[in-house]
């Protein structure tokens, strides 16, 4: 199963992001599940983490540990199942007749 983490980032993300940046991405590569992440552009307003596991256990616990959320460059976050149908990685195929 997929699971989304949608960050709503705060309006100085960008000027602040760089003294939390390293341990972020830190965190991120060692994170397990963690399939893609990155944040939105023009505006970059939002972010999304794309997890892969049996719960969204994962995603929820990289936000509680992540260096962005704990100082306040996300201002919001949740995590949502994702049904994936289409794509080599989609988690529950469904293919044309």
């Amino acid at each position: 199963m997929h699971y989304l983490l949608i960050y709503e980032l705060a309006p100085d993300y960008l000027e602040r992001r760089g003294a939390f940046r390293n341990d972020h991405l830190k965190l991120a590569w060692q994170s397990d599940g963690l399939v893609l992440a990155g944040a939105l552009a023009e505006p970059t307003d939002r972010a999304m983490l794309l997890f892969e596991g049996d719960s969204p256990d994962a995603a929820k616990r990289f936000a509680n540990a992540d260096p962005y959320v704990q100082n306040g460059l996300v201002k919001r976050w949740e995590v949502r199942a994702w049904t994936t149908v289409v794509g080599k990685l989609a988690s529950s195929p469904v293919r044309p007749s």
